[in-house]
């Protein structure tokens, strides 16, 4: 899969087939748009293209507003997109200027000046150009002048899979990891590095690595102890992940910390992809560090019960 960090950069594509929108999480939903671009593509010979935004433009037409967390990362989507079929990845640099686009501006500029579209592909409620004024209706009306092919995902067919981005956030803050998991088509991932941390556990048998996530936009699951599946630079391992302020011990800011089950070794600056498969429990000040320890052997049979079923 080819990146292009704006339209400049757009090379020459054989019939572009073509889709576009954030893409946070790349969920079920979005699966069958890309599913449908790399079937048309296949039918006539051609490359598939998705044109995505970045930064996300609510970061841009909401500045003030640091709660914003999507599902993933640029390059978690990057990765996503390679898997589901996409030949070019087109990233647009979502500025103040861009978001002034009207809608005619961005299919003449981008779809078809830059793109030169053979057929489009779009979400039944997808909207674009300035104050999200174009839409399926203006495309229609205008096909023939823009000389492209338009297709529409149905709604009946996007309903039935009943998922948004919004309801995979709302599940993952509530520790429902099941329910996102399932809109999601695959485990919720944390991708980080390995840093220092207190080493308490090592103190109580449960050695912990802590994980920092590089980008403070993406959004962490609510506090608690969850079943992982953790990927160490390819070599895959069980174990078991908390997230919270460890009470028990008077932390005071909310880390993020993974044990592994059956590896020995150093983990620090490596970095980890951590995949999390089901929520545990939530996160609990025990009397003293024996009771905490107790607790983590009851976690840990559980998550091994989890993750073997």
């Amino acid at each position: 899969m080819k990146i292009y960090e704006g339209i400049e950069d757009f090379g020459s594509v054989r019939n572009p087939v073509v889709t576009s929108g954030t893409f946070d999480g790349v969920h079920l939903g979005h699966q069958k748009i890309l599913r449908r671009i790399r079937t048309l593509a296949d039918e006539i010979g051609g490359e598939t293209v998705l044109i995505t935004f970045w930064p996300h433009p609510r970061m841009i037409l909401y500045p003030h507003d640091h709660q914003i967390r999507l599902l993933s990362t640029f390059e978690e989507k990057a990765k996503l997109l390679k898997h589901f079929g996409i030949d070019h990845l087109l990233t647009i640099p979502f500025t103040k200027e861009f978001s002034e686009f009207s809608s005619e501006q961005f299919v003449q500029k981008i779809l078809v000046d830059t793109i030169g579209t053979k057929k489009l592909v779009i979400g039944y409620d997808h909207r674009f150009g300035k104050n999200r004024e174009g839409g399926f209706d203006y495309l229609m009306q205008n096909q023939a002048r823009f000389g492209f092919d338009l297709e529409e995902i149905p709604r009946e067919d996007v309903d039935h899979v009943g998922v948004s981005s919004t309801k995979i956030r709302k599940a993952l803050e509530e520790g429902k990891v099941d329910v996102a998991n399932e809109f999601l088509g695959r485990p919720y991932e944390l991708n980080g590095i390995i840093i220092k941390g207190q080493q308490l556990g090592r103190s109580i048998g449960f050695p912990t690595a802590n994980v920092h996530i590089p980008h403070d936009y993406k959004l962490i699951p609510c506090e608690g102890a969850y079943a992982v599946e953790v990927d160490v630079e390819g070599e895959l391992f069980r174990g078991m992940l908390n997230i919270g302020f460890r009470p028990t011990v008077s932390g005071n800011s909310r880390s993020i910390e993974v044990h592994l089950f059956d590896f020995h070794g150093d983990l620090y600056d490596r970095r980890i992809c951590v995949r999390l498969k089901s929520y545990l429990r939530p996160e609990i000040k025990f009397s003293g560090l024996d009771a905490l320890k107790q607790q983590l052997a009851i976690d840990k049979e559980q998550a091994i019960r989890l993750l073997t079923t």
